[in-house]
């Protein structure tokens, strides 16, 4: 069956650019919001001297004796925040209470802090712009079992993914592919593949390495930092990022848009990138 879309015509400026929300991010009646619980995670295995919050969300109707399937949102309160431009509980009860997902709880996991000598410093980068397994596995070894211990959770990785943007879409992509065995699915809005440390790892490996059960949607923009450079080329690296997945055969996804370093449009995109990656066609092995 053919997909009809309607008319939208191209902005003019590819920079100031702002996109609008749909219905699947807006609170509406008569969906009703999902309970949320916060969790406060003092010390870390893999991450020593941090500490963070994050929070567990269940869309009503979705039973704590029912195996779910889990998401977990890096940058945790900034995709949560119903007021912000992600809204990532809102769009998972809207989209639960019209059965476009299979049942899911929403994990949304912030960067660690430490301090430094009496100064309160964030984690962030150190976490997400590694190119290793710690972050996946922190998620799979410390955060995951505190959902455990409160709902049913399938074991099956083809059941768990992963959203996150800018340094957190860098750490999505790489949870999932350090971990396939822990996590199968990855949205990543705007990452910056071109501040890991040693520069993106992504289109190499992808030539050369076997293809892992994942799959992958991925969202750049046409003004995100440097977007005109040589190096260190956000736009370009995720370019080539989502090339170097379709040359190897994966099940991947990459919706381009106008505007530079901003949340606002994978936030805008959040419903449709969720019903795209949580489809019913089984992930490619």
């Amino acid at each position: 069956m053919t997909t009809r879309m309607p008319f939208q015509a191209l902005p003019v400026s590819q920079s100031d650019v702002s996109y609008e929300h749909g219905p699947d991010s807006l609170l509406r009646a008569p969906v009703e919001p999902g309970l949320t619980e916060e969790i406060w995670i003092d010390g870390s295995d893999r991450f020593p001297g941090t500490r963070r919050r994050i929070w567990v969300h269940r869309p009503v109707g979705n039973s704590p004796d029912e195996e779910c399937a889990v998401m977990f949102f890096n940058d945790g309160w900034w995709y949560l925040d119903p007021e912000g431009e992600v809204r990532g509980a809102v769009v998972l009860d809207n989209l639960a209470a019209a059965g476009h997902l299979p049942p899911m709880i929403g994990v949304f996991v912030d960067p660690g802090v430490v301090d430094v000598d009496g100064v309160t410093t964030k984690h962030r980068n150190a976490e997400y712009d590694a190119f290793d397994e710690n972050y996946g596995s922190f998620l799979l070894e410390e955060v995951l079992p505190l959902v455990e211990a409160r709902h049913r959770v399938s074991a099956d990785p083809s059941q768990r993914g992963i959203c996150g943007g800018s340094s957190g879409g860098n750490a999505a992509v790489t949870a999932a592919w350090c971990r396939p065995d822990g996590i199968g699915r990855v949205i990543a809005f705007n990452a910056s593949f071109a501040q890991i440390p040693g520069g993106n790892p992504y289109p190499a490996l992808l030539a050369s390495e076997p293809r892992r059960p994942i799959r992958v949607f991925l969202h750049a923009a046409h003004r995100d930092l440097n977007w005109n450079s040589r190096r260190d080329n956000w736009f370009a690296e995720n370019l080539e990022t989502a090339a170097a997945f379709a040359r190897a055969g994966y099940d991947t996804r990459l919706v381009t848009g106008d505007g530079g370093p901003s949340p606002n449009h994978g936030g805008v995109l959040l419903p449709d990138a969720l019903r795209w990656l949580w489809s019913e066609d089984p992930l490619p092995h």
